[in-house]
């Protein structure tokens, strides 16, 4: 993928390398930026033998099946991340007792031209019901409720999410 930065930020040279979006560097001036990955959580709701899924509501992946959760914020552990995305989407209170970890996949999030690389962390948290409502509308559209055998994973659209949900369905991963 071709960088959209064209100019370096210190010294305004143009002789600058981007290589595989992980390093920033100008052969100017010397400047280098280490474009590092984002932690990001997400959570897999269970009830039953079902799998809640949110209706994305904004890009990337805009109207493609995708896990509640978001980036983990500065000095924020990844259950309390969750815990917070999971109040800010869905307006329910999860402590992070309740959860339990899964597994970590890496991601590729395309954002405003921008490529950035994700470790996402999955949870699992069973939920006494599917009786649920969006406190997000800007970033959720809907949610779905899916069978684990009966998962549509061609409409999921994050690489991690999909790989994921299909370890589940392969139980490759117990919950």
């Amino acid at each position: 993928m071709k960088s959209i930065f064209k100019y370096c930020p210190n010294c305004t040279s143009t002789d600058i390398e981007f290589p595989n979006n992980v390093r920033f560097e100008c052969h100017n001036c010397g400047f280098t930026y280490f474009h590092n990955i984002a932690a990001a959580v997400a959570v897999v709701f269970k009830q039953g033998d079902k799998i809640l899924f949110t209706v994305r509501n904004i890009d990337p992946d805009k109207g493609k099946l995708d896990l509640p959760g978001g980036f983990i914020d500065p000095n924020e552990t990844a259950q309390e991340a969750a815990c917070r995305e999971v109040r800010e989407e869905l307006g329910i209170e999860v402590v992070p007792s309740q959860m339990r970890f899964l597994t970590t996949f890496p991601n590729n999030y395309l954002y405003k031209e921008v490529p950035y690389r994700t470790m996402d962390m999955f949870f699992l948290c069973e939920l006494p019901t599917t009786q649920l409502s969006i406190t997000a509308p800007d970033e959720i559209k809907s949610l779905e409720w899916f069978p684990i055998a009966e998962i549509p994973v061609d409409k999921i659209g994050f690489l991690s999410i999909r790989t994921v949900t299909e370890m589940i369905i392969n139980k490759e991963l117990a919950i």
